[in-house]
């Protein structure tokens, strides 16, 4: 006697569905062709990600660069069920084999990659490895200026740095801003610099050159810099550099620069080290030096500290903020890197160590990504540049290996 088959109404088999992990959903594409194509449709991938906000599923990707041979990869971070996160998986960047990109995201999942030295960016899906290589720069070199100094001046180098990665709500656009710094030279060695600005839309997939905001930007800002499609970076004081300048923001939607005071807690770049960072959907700026470590938010212009961290012994750099608020930072002498719960006061030492990404001008950052299906229409990540076996088990298992023969 055969039983009657089972079915469920396909609207709670979707709502099922969206809330697994993108990996398990990869598989599933080949049990039907309307599983498959139900997965790409914009309402699914919006529930399967507000699923994922809604769970608070974060991802922690540890961004590094091998001492040994200088490549860039990530360490995906996992948490135990003794709460201890360890690296389950190292995963290599391609297309950026010659240095360690600069990272900018996350926004829906999706992360920006760029290298300063060349124009080389790319935007990333880490749930699903698809990458969308960036078309080439469009700056050109400004015709005033050559015009102006009659040739004499030799363009020697051209960087791109400062970039910001948003959404952009009122066209449905993913959009890429960065500053460009062209450096001259003559012939009596004298330096002449240049800033422009280019857009990058993610519908035409192009660049186009905006005008420039005018202002010297410092690199500083942890993780992430965008907040609800507008961007910012701090500036440096044009009449005294050990001072902060203005706040400068860029709106992705009316593609417009502005500026915001700098909050009154932060004083002279002698007196504490401080980032610009996204913290639960508002802007905020973390300080730290010998005294401790402040993170201070802020809403409709009024800064309000969110918590103290007493003064910690050793010099310890923030990398970036986890699942629960929780504050990862790194032990500059040692290249531990540490978990502070802010609500227990608690310092934990993790079984993670950066000592052989200790460069000076290269430190390590944490980026926090919710998984996503978001399509990007680029190449599939070779499979070959993912080593998904957990590094200390590796570990263990040649020590079992060796015990056994």
């Amino acid at each position: 006697m055969h039983r009657p088959r089972l079915e469920f109404p396909e609207v709670l088999v979707m709502e099922i569905l969206s809330k697994l992990p993108v990996r398990s959903l990869t598989r599933f594409n080949c049990v039907c062709k309307y599983w498959c194509s139900s997965f790409q449709t914009p309402h699914f991938i919006s529930k399967h990600h507000h699923n994922n906000l809604k769970n608070n599923n974060l991802n922690l990707l540890l961004i590094r660069c091998d001492g040994n041979n200088f490549q860039p990869y990530f360490s995906h971070l996992s948490n135990q069920k003794d709460k201890q996160y360890i690296v389950k998986q190292k995963i290599h960047l391609p297309f950026f084999k010659s240095a360690t990109p600069s990272v900018h995201g996350a926004c829906d999942g999706l992360l920006c990659l760029q290298e300063s030295s060349t124009d080389k960016a790319a935007i990333w899906n880490p749930s699903t490895r698809e990458f969308r290589i960036l078309p080439p720069s469009s700056i050109q070199c400004p015709p005033y200026f050559s015009s102006i100094q009659e040739g004499r001046w030799n363009l020697v180098e051209v960087s791109f740095r400062h970039a910001a990665f948003g959404f952009d709500s009122k066209t449905d656009d993913y959009k890429v801003i960065r500053f460009v710094a062209l450096t001259f030279i003559n012939s009596e060695d004298e330096h002449h610099f240049e800033s422009q600005v280019e857009l990058y839309s993610f519908r035409s997939d192009s660049w186009k050159e905006i005008p420039s905001p005018g202002y010297t930007l410092t690199h500083i800002f942890l993780g992430n810099n965008c907040v609800d499609g507008i961007c910012y970076w701090i500036t440096e004081c044009p009449v005294f550099h050990d001072f902060v300048g203005p706040i400068l923001s860029f709106d992705m939607a009316n593609e417009k620069f502005s500026i915001l005071s700098i909050p009154e807690f932060i004083g002279p770049f002698s007196e504490c080290c401080f980032n610009l960072l996204a913290f639960n959907g508002s802007l905020g700026v973390i300080t730290y030096g010998s005294k401790g470590i402040d993170l201070w938010i802020t809403s409709e212009g009024i800064w309000t500290k969110q918590y103290r961290i007493e003064s910690i012994s050793g010099a310890l750099w923030p990398l970036g903020f986890g699942k629960n608020d929780e504050l990862f930072l790194r032990n500059i002498g040692t290249g531990e890197v540490l978990q502070f719960h802010p609500s227990t006061q608690e310092l934990k030492k993790l079984e993670i160590n950066t000592y052989l990404d200790n460069f000076q001008y290269d430190t390590p950052l944490l980026h926090v990504y919710v998984e996503s299906l978001v399509r990007i229409t680029g190449i599939q990540e070779p499979k070959e540049h993912i080593i998904r076996q957990p590094i200390r088990d590796v570990s263990n298992k040649s020590k079992c290996e060796e015990r056994s023969a």
